[in-house]
């Protein structure tokens, strides 16, 4: 396991792609499983150089995180990786009762004894911006940038919104650890006045350092820090993949990565099948765009896939209405709704409701519910015909849609948007089967046709 330059952990499967996505196409080979890899798994690939687990700790309570992270992250020492990650959304998706980031720092800082936990949220490939600890994004490719608290869909986000941009502030509600930052000034210095910057910084005993990121010209020198001024491995770090495009724009310029691989332009498809549980303004969007230009549509219902008296014949129907698309040459979307003023998002919240579930139960298992029967769908769709090519969309339903359909590992074959490679998935049945798994707030408007047309 020498080899090895990272693993890492992913709170949600559409972000831990992410990662696999910036490390593979750096020349890093990099396989992404969904649970901590066995010996007979590992032993499935030849020149790994990054690990991951895919999982979902966004959607989760304190105490089942502990109960599904500490495996991870003692499966992860054994592989003594010079670097260990847990791996945030770029927009810092978090709160002290749900997937709170603040208790997964304090889990892994506790099994791997870090004096410090290095944390980068800031990633410009993907429009995120952190300044003087502030978050800033953009919601979808092409729009304006918003400062978190303010942007139209991480304050109103269904699970855990959004009310605080200074990532110091929201994290010093899930961890009572002290956090210092290092901000663009300090990061505009290089060599021995950065290096004193950041003493600078540390000389406060900091037990989180949050490294601003502006622009593409920051990241070697926080991965050189990252790397450079960690006083014992392995580092345990934590953040979005900016993390990763840091440490592999300073590995560049170290001389430490291989020839970076030049990844294969997407191919054209035949029909695909698009399962969609994202309730983001960006892909409602794309729906729109993806029915004008030839996709069939099937609107789900919610209410029936999450009613365990209707559940089975709600997803027989679901997989009868996308064949019979696809039986038309057809692409297909099948969708739980198209925005977040969709009236079904409603009406499935009353029903939780109605059945007795808190508030903070619905946030907890409602993408779970969800996620499953989407699964069922999708694979009773590519049993059902001869659909190679898939895509998800919704960042807390795609774990548990890969999991319906038995996928075990992904590698990414091909880029589209950023942060969502096409993956070859491994599983039973699902030979030659490639699938792109895309966040909420992922992509332009033609995504979705770009996925069957390859012209990304």
């Amino acid at each position: 396991m020498s080899d090895l330059m990272l693993s890492y952990y992913g709170d949600d499967f559409t972000g831990s792609t992410d990662v696999m996505e910036s490390l593979s196409f750096s020349g890093l080979k990099t396989v992404l499983f969904l649970g901590p890899p066995t010996s007979e798994q590992m032993a499935h690939f030849t020149d790994l150089r990054a690990v991951g687990v895919a999982g979902r700790t966004r959607s989760m309570a304190p105490g089942d995180m502990d109960r599904e992270l500490v495996p991870v992250y003692e499966a992860f020492k054994a592989l003594n990786t010079p670097i260990v990650h847990y791996k945030t959304c770029s927009t810092f998706d978090s709160s002290p009762d749900i997937g709170s980031i603040g208790h997964a720092i304090d889990l892994g800082r506790d099994v791997f004894g870090s004096e410090f936990v290095p944390l980068v949220v800031g990633a410009p490939a993907l429009n995120r911006y952190c300044v003087f600890g502030n978050l800033f994004a953009r919601s979808g490719l092409d729009s304006e940038l918003f400062r978190l608290d303010r942007h139209p869909t991480m304050k109103r986000h269904p699970i855990t919104p959004m009310d605080e941009a200074d990532i110091r502030v929201h994290l010093s509600r899930q961890t009572r650890r002290s956090i210092g930052l290092v901000d663009v000034l300090d990061l505009a210095l290089a060599g021995r006045a950065l290096d004193a910057a950041f003493d600078r910084v540390m000389s406060a005993k900091p037990e989180v350092v949050l490294f601003d990121t502006l622009n593409e010209a920051h990241l070697p020198s926080i991965g050189r820090l990252i790397c450079e001024r960690a006083p014992i491995q392995p580092q345990f770090v934590a953040g979005s993949s900016g993390v990763e495009y840091a440490l592999v724009a300073y590995w560049k310029e170290a001389g430490l990565l291989p020839e970076a691989v030049i990844p294969p332009a997407l191919e054209a498809a035949g029909p695909i099948v698009v399962v969609s549980g994202s309730c983001s303004p960006v892909t409602a969007g794309q729906i729109d765009f993806a029915v004008q230009n030839g996709f069939g549509e099937v609107a789900l219902d919610p209410v029936a896939l999450v009613n365990s008296a209707t559940a089975d014949q709600a997803v027989e129907t679901g997989i009868a209405d996308g064949l019979r698309v696809l039986q038309q040459g057809r692409s297909v979307i099948l969708h739980t709704g198209r925005g977040p003023d969709d009236p079904r998002i409603g009406k499935t919240m009353t029903y939780f409701q109605a059945t007795g579930y808190t508030d903070l139960e619905i946030r907890l298992r409602s993408g779970a519910i969800l996620g499953r029967a989407l699964g069922r769908i999708l694979k009773g769709i590519l049993a059902g015909s001869d659909v190679r090519r898939a895509a998800t969309a919704g960042g807390d339903t795609s774990f548990y849609i890969a999991r319906a359909l038995g996928v075990w590992a992904l590698e990414a074959v091909a880029p589209t948007a950023p942060g969502s490679p096409m993956c070859r998935v491994y599983g039973q049945g699902l030979e030659d089967v490639q699938m792109t798994f895309k966040g909420g707030q992922v992509g332009k408007v033609d995504f979705f046709v770009n996925v069957r047309t390859g012209r990304f």
